[in-house]
């Protein structure tokens, strides 16, 4: 419906730009100089301001969300409704090359990884899109989204080697088409297209970096695939690599941008702001670099992953907390910029083994959004302020940012505060924080601003302005409300409309803080709500001082402004959700619908507000009983309804509408894990005797294409030599012994956190038990007297968190093997030794196209598909406890239970496995011990009880069947001789929302069916 042939028009322009043949790898590339070329449509367009989106000037302001960390298409639409209850009109996405082709030849963009979906859902809800397709996408995903079949390819990752861009090429052009059917063009929400990812630090190995050549490439393959809508770029840090200038450079992209981490990741200490780390250089070098497009940061830190062995996402949202969100994205807003995404907003999970080693299963990111898809942050609501902001102010588009390198005392008069201003050619924006951005003092101040009658010291009813701590504030001169002009504003605005001749603006403050705002014009004003508003006339303004407290004070205007006057926790309850708009740009923002939007004061989430033939419909989410506000109603109007329910309502004398939405407590039940019955087998029959191995993987390379270490044995045991790129890998040694046998050396790698255990036959050697700083070990383990002349095995699982990512241009890090590195045998040469090894069956043939290419590794039971719904289980013995019976040596065992869940309707009910261990072993240690969490075939949890710190795995519905049956798998791997058993296992049901978003279709749930070729 929405994604029709790309436009006749535009592909002929497309074809007419191309000349300048370059050749690259000895194939002749036709390239798009783009400082040559004529656009290729005329929907986006740009000047140095904004962009512009049919002409209209729009502030892209977006969130990071990568629908493959959310495996449920069905919940995409939920996730960009929430986005756009924030006051976003935008989104940023990465695609996953590792997911997309598993193998080399194989591209497959379905189920749970197509995109169709998800564009669906961003028109739905009225969200632009800006593409990021990488190749390489970093993210914290396995190889930074470069697939294990890579490994094997001895090109220099992303530098103009023939051998790199032929790889990519099928990749690129089919993920740049399916994008490329969606762009705005075509109807779909896709407005920018992002080419490469941080391409901005580099190695000795490739000397021509930043290279041209190599950026032209990649440009060409994206042209060549149907794009047609501005290129974008994410300088890691803001070098001004190939942006357009001037002058306009080769391979330029249309519009420069650049990222920004400035608190980095330190979670450990999360009061903890470096002196110096405020960006103040953003605006000077945007001037330096390109001055000529808008000011644009692709990635603004929104919170932090956090590594394995860290102190957990509740430091992180600690450190990334709303005061973070005031100081710095203010201070960005200080430079003028006009296109801001913010990564993540929401972060998901990194389930299927889809992450990186340096991260666990949660990819929570402390992002406004929870892993939950739970709005209850109070830094979503500080985002929602400022974006509402941002969105009612077009002056603010247009305003030139100054320079503010003599910021301190400006303003002011007061050298420890700063202040930077953007002037326009009426409204003049000033943000204001501490000179030194991370104190704690709280600042008592009086500011002179320029305005339309002359300097004005604020404020002039007497008192003082206050700056408290770690805080940033707007204050705005000559400011437009509705052709009403608000002369001054300490407090800061939420946001304004106009309804016929009336117009409602809406400010707060922080609590306990004074504030003053002017209006020119404004005549007699009088408090219709609360008290303490002291109301004054200078210089023909209407002058309001309050105290921001929990009481609402509203005043009235002679001149039909009505003023509302909260406090910061009050206005968190405000609500501007513009749907729908009109026929052209349907549910996205636009100033003509936007001006009359109403304003929704209620509790939880606003989803939609829709004002038709004096009805308003509203649909949100309750997590308690609500008043309901309806500011901007009809004057008349007929009907209230709430998730498509009348309410019972009161319309005041001044039209605003109240109401009250119940929240029902919900009855729930969910199973208690100790009494719904186990079953177990035994996951590691390959150090049993007489095991058969003939089907694995005989490692009979003599060399490795992997280019980033030599091989130092015999034969390559590296795993993606072998077409084995995720989970846990299992290897056999095969030897005859000659005597002489003492000891076994072996180095394994796995990057951070993993493990590995060994055995000689079915004799327990010995394990590496795992910890956050080592991604590779050596163990030396003794052996007992062997009968020379007879056969021996030794079995060696490791496991495998994910390939290295790859952000340094030449650095390989992808390339770092997973498996065996090298071994020795005490009276053998290593000749005399003969491998076999085996991961997920069938390695890039991977058997369950439905969960993707990374979901299940090596174990024996992942192998049979026991972990997916329908496993023949009736055969495997019984288990009370399950996992928390456990296992009395090392080994591995598999667990499953099959239950019913029959959740009430009409509710977001969270669910999540929570595991907790007290026990120890024999000597008072903590045992170390490892389990791998399934749900309907999903891999949704790998927890190291030994490493942590993730004890609680949230899993969505769309994978949990709320309404049916439902199968858990659970691998649990005992490394220690005594065993291990989990302390306990649980499943937590969370805060009920009261939801008016609607059932939810689950996703793909294919079942077991034997394998042909298992083993």
């Amino acid at each position: 419906m929405l994604f029709g042939k790309l436009c006749q028009a535009a592909l002929l322009s497309l074809a007419a730009v191309r000349s300048d043949a370059l050749a690259i790898g000895g194939k002749p590339e036709m390239v798009v100089h783009p400082y040559k070329r004529e656009a290729l449509q005329d929907i986006v367009t740009w000047d140095e301001h904004s962009i512009f989106v049919r002409g209209e000037r729009v502030l892209f302001y977006s969130g990071e969300f990568h629908p493959f960390r959310l495996p449920v298409p069905a919940l995409w639409l939920d996730v960009f409704q929430k986005i756009k209850a924030l006051g976003y009109n935008g989104v940023s996405f990465y695609t996953d090359w590792a997911l997309l082709e598993g193998k080399q030849g194989e591209f497959n963009a379905s189920g749970v990884f197509a995109f169709e979906p998800f564009f669906e859902a961003a028109a739905t809800a009225g969200i632009y899109l800006l593409a990021r397709p990488g190749p390489y996408i970093n993210a914290e995903v396995s190889g930074g989204g470069f697939p294990g079949w890579l490994q094997r390819n001895p090109a220099l990752m992303r530098t103009r080697d023939p051998r790199y861009l032929n790889a990519t090429d099928l990749y690129v052009s089919s993920i740049g088409g399916i994008i490329a059917k969606a762009q705005i063009t075509n109807g779909g929400p896709v407005i920018f297209v992002q080419p490469e990812n941080e391409y901005t630090g580099a190695n000795s190995r490739v000397p021509e970096f930043p290279d041209a050549v190599y950026f032209a490439r990649v440009e060409q393959q994206l042209r060549d695939a149907g794009i047609v809508v501005p290129f974008i770029s994410n300088d890691a840090s803001p070098k001004g690599y190939f942006a357009p200038g001037p002058p306009r450079k080769e391979a330029a992209v249309d519009i420069y941008g650049y990222d920004g981490y400035p608190l980095g990741f330190d979670c450990a200490n999360p009061n903890v702001w470096p002196d110096n780390a405020l960006p103040t250089y953003y605006l000077a070098d945007h001037l330096n670099q390109s001055s000529s497009t808008p000011n644009s940061i692709i990635e603004f830190q929104g919170g932090s992953f956090d590594p394995w062995g860290g102190p957990g996402f509740a430091n992180c949202l600690e450190l990334l907390n709303p005061q973070f969100e005031r100081v710095f994205y203010k201070n960005d807003f200080s430079a003028g910029v006009t296109i801001f995404n913010i990564y993540m907003t929401y972060g998901g999970t990194n389930w299927g083994n889809l992450g990186h080693p340096g991260g666990y299963t949660s990819y929570d990111y402390a992002a406004v959004i929870d892993e939950e898809r739970g709005v209850a942050r109070e830094k979503y609501s500080e985002a929602k302020l400022e974006a509402n902001f941002l969105r009612a102010s077009p002056a603010y588009l247009t305003a030139v940012a100054q320079n503010n390198s003599h910021a301190n005392g400006s303003y002011t008069g007061n050298s420890a505060l700063a202040v930077s201003a953007l002037l326009g050619n009426v409204t003049d924006f000033f943000v204001i924080r501490h000179a030194a951005y991370n104190s704690n003092d709280t600042t008592e101040y009086s500011i002179t601003l320029p305005t339309s009658k002359g300097n004005v010291t604020i404020p002039q009813l007497g008192g003082s302005l206050s700056l408290h701590g770690r805080d940033s504030k707007f204050h705005v001169t000559d400011y437009d409300v509705g052709g009403i002009n608000l002369l001054y504003s300490s407090a800061e605005i939420f946001t304004w409309k106009k309804y016929g001749d009336k117009r409602v603006l809406i400010v707060y403050g922080g609590p306990g803080e004074t504030h003053e705002l002017a209006i020119s014009g404004g005549g007699h004003a009088w408090t219709t709500q609360g008290s303490g508003v002291n109301i004054a006339n200078r210089n023909g303004a209407t002058v309001l001082g309050y105290e921001a407290d929990a009481t609402t004070k509203v005043v009235q205007l002679e001149c039909d402004l009505t003023i509302y006057l909260l406090d910061r926790n009050s206005a968190y309850d405000y609500w501007v959700v513009s749907l729908p708009n009109d026929s052209v740009s349907g549910n996205h923002t636009n100033a003509t619908y936007e001006v009359s939007a109403p304003i929704v004061k209620t509790g939880y989430l606003l989803r939609t507000a829709e004002v038709k033939n004096n009805c308003v419909y509203l649909t949100g989410d309750l997590n308690a009983t609500s008043d309901i506000q309806v500011i901007g109603a009809p004057a008349h109007t007929s009907e209230l309804t709430w998730n498509g329910q009348s309410l019972s309502f009161k319309q005041g004398w001044d039209g605003v509408v109240t109401a009250t939405a119940t929240y029902k407590q919900p009855s729930i039940t969910v199973p208690n894990l100790s009494t719904v019955g186990w079953k177990v087998i035994d996951s590691l029959p390959e150090v049993q005797p007489g095991y058969d191995d003939s089907l694995w993987t005989t490692a009979d390379l003599t060399y490795s294409n992997n280019t980033i270490r030599n091989l130092t044995t015999p034969r390559s045991l590296y795993a993606s030599d072998y077409g084995y790129n995720t989970g846990v890998l299992l290897y056999r040694a095969h030897f005859c012994a000659n005597g002489n046998e003492k000891t076994f050396y072996v180095q394994t790698q796995g990057g951070s956190a993993f493990g590995h255990s060994l055995w000689l036959g079915d004799s327990f050697l010995g394990s590496f038990d795992g910890a956050d700083v080592y991604t590779y070990w050596n163990t030396t383990v003794d052996l007992p007297a062997l009968t020379s002349g007879k056969d021996y095995v030794i079995t060696a699982v490791i496991d495998n968190n994910g390939l290295d990512e790859d952000w340094t241009v030449g650095s390989e890090g992808s390339k770092n093997p997973r498996g065996v590195l090298n071994y020795t045998l005490s009276g053998h040469a290593q000749s005399d030794v003969t491998w076999k090894l085996t991961g997920n069956l069938h390695g890039e043939d991977f058997e369950d196209v439905t969960r993707g290419p990374l979901n299940e590794g090596g174990l024996y039971a992942e192998r049979q598909g026991w972990h997916l719904p329908g496993a023949p289980t009736s055969s495997w013995a019984s288990s009370a406890l399950g996992p928390m019976e456990g296992l009395s040596k090392a080994g591995v065992n598999f667990y499953s239970t099959t239950f019913d869940l029959d959740m009430p309707t009409g509710y977001d009910i969270p669910l999540s496995f929570s595991f907790t261990n007290a026990t120890t072993t024999a000597n008072g240690t903590v045992p170390s011990y490892r389990v791998i969490l399934f749900v309907n075939g999903y891999q949704f949890g790998k927890y190291v009880h030994n490493v942590g710190p993730q004890d609680v795995f949230p899993v969505p519905e769309g994978i949990w069947d709320y309404h049916g049956s439902n199968y858990v798998g659970i691998v649990l791997w005992s490394l220690e001789a005594e065993g291990a058993k989990v302390g306990n296992l649980s499943l937590v049901a969370g805060t009920p929302i009261q939801s008016g978003y609607g059932p939810i279709e689950l996703s793909p749930l294919t079942g077991w069916t034997k394998r042909e070729g298992a083993y």
